[in-house]
């Protein structure tokens, strides 16, 4: 096989935002809060998760930057790495990725592999354009852009498939980003910044998140049936998005739109009107979750929505949901609810699951329940990747 390049670079402080709560790690002093709440860097295992699939090109050269940017990453993976540019090591900017990409871009890299969410997407996109084939390995906290793999393994799988000459088509994919700060005020603002070139297999490469529809009869329907079944004192941890925030609704209750909450349900009324229940936490990040587990004996389910054209359950915008919590709260006890409208965008795609832990996606993998109305459910498959491969067998979530 001919001799072929491939340029990496690692955003080290993607995701860090993400089980903390913080909606995003862009800027410096979020990233200081996120440290002081006890963020852990989580880009550089996954960017270790891809290389691990690069097996079998003997012939590879990794081109990379220094330290937390790619030769750490690489050497732990057994290449000995290329390594050009400087950084000053725990203060790596945006200029820094820009900077590395221009340079593997003239060099010649034959795919520029990069691990971090939207903003470094944004990144990538500012220093090369269309005019170079990259591939995003999803380490961020939002990904609404559509450059990435739907997890660190698909990324290792589909750079290797393209270097070797097995994946030839490239795809114009779009590079979408959010304003942070309106986001954590609830807004969700997600604007178009352009294109990179990715190598395309529909199974391996994430959709564009889409933005749910309104379909008002149905979320009702959703939040009547939920509120129906809820157990008096259990805690509820409900996941983010509008279809979830019905049912919260229908508890007389407001909902973090873009957080996670937490909510213990009670009785009836004496008419039976409505459900009481009680906000326990609002916009709550992976510690408080695992500390109310504490309190409350694990007695707790989850109840979360898939993510608009995309269809992920867990991993997008939901760290918080980290895979300790979902350990404790069991598969047992985690209620999906979708509109009609949502798993139609999908068609045969699978639900998706990338936690940043493989025992738990391959736990959360297999059929499922999901409330799509008042007393209506549908059938859907929940995988690790878009493919069409069943990974457990015939579970359900109810």
């Amino acid at each position: 096989m001919t001799r072929k390049e491939l340029g990496l670079i690692v955003n080290p402080v993607a995701g860090l935002g993400g089980r903390v709560g913080l909606k995003g790690s862009d800027g410096a002093e979020i990233q200081r809060r996120a440290k002081e709440l006890g963020a852990e860097p989580r880009a550089q295992e996954r960017t270790l998760e891809a290389l691990s699939k690069l097996g079998g090109l003997e012939d590879l050269q990794i081109v990379t930057y220094p330290a937390e940017m790619g030769a750490d990453a690489v050497r732990a993976a057994g290449w000995e790495p290329t390594v050009i540019g400087d950084i000053t090591p725990g203060r790596t900017t945006a200029g820094d990725t820009q900077q590395a990409a221009r340079r593997m871009m003239e060099m010649g890299v034959d795919l520029l592999l990069f691990a971090g969410g939207d903003g470094t997407a944004r990144d990538i996109y500012e220093a090369v354009g269309l005019e170079q084939p990259a591939l995003g390995i999803p380490a961020g906290v939002k990904i609404h852009s559509a450059v990435y793999a739907t997890n660190p393994v698909s990324a290792g799988e589909l750079a290797r498939l393209y270097l070797q000459g097995r994946v030839a088509s490239l795809r114009e994919a779009e590079v979408m980003d959010i304003d942070e700060e309106a986001f954590r005020r609830g807004s969700l603002q997600a604007r178009l910044y352009g294109y990179l070139r990715v190598p395309f297999r529909p199974s391996l490469v994430q959709s564009q998140k889409v933005p749910s529809a309104g379909e008002a009869a149905s979320l009702g329907g959703i939040a009547e049936d939920v509120a129906e079944k809820m157990e008096p004192g259990v805690l509820y941890i409900i996941g983010p998005g509008t279809t979830t925030r019905a049912i919260a609704q229908e508890l007389g209750l407001e909902k973090t739109l873009l957080g996670v909450d937490v909510v213990e349900s009670g009785q009836w009324s004496v008419d039976r009107d409505r459900r009481a229940a009680r906000l326990v936490a609002a916009d709550a990040n992976e510690a408080q979750l695992l500390a109310l587990l504490d309190e409350h004996e694990d007695k707790a389910k989850i109840i979360v929505t898939p993510i608009g054209g995309q269809g992920y359950l867990f991993g997008r915008g939901n760290q918080q949901i980290s895979p300790r919590v979902i350990e404790r709260v069991g598969r047992e006890n985690i209620t999906v609810v979708s509109t009609p409208g949502k798993l139609h965008v999908l068609g045969s795609r699978p639900l998706l699951v990338d936690t940043g832990d493989r025992e738990v996606d391959e736990l959360l993998s297999g059929y499922l329940m999901v409330v799509t109305g008042y007393n209506e459910r549908a059938v859907r498959r929940v995988a690790t990747d878009g493919s069409n491969q069943t990974h457990r067998g015939d579970f359900h979530l109810v």
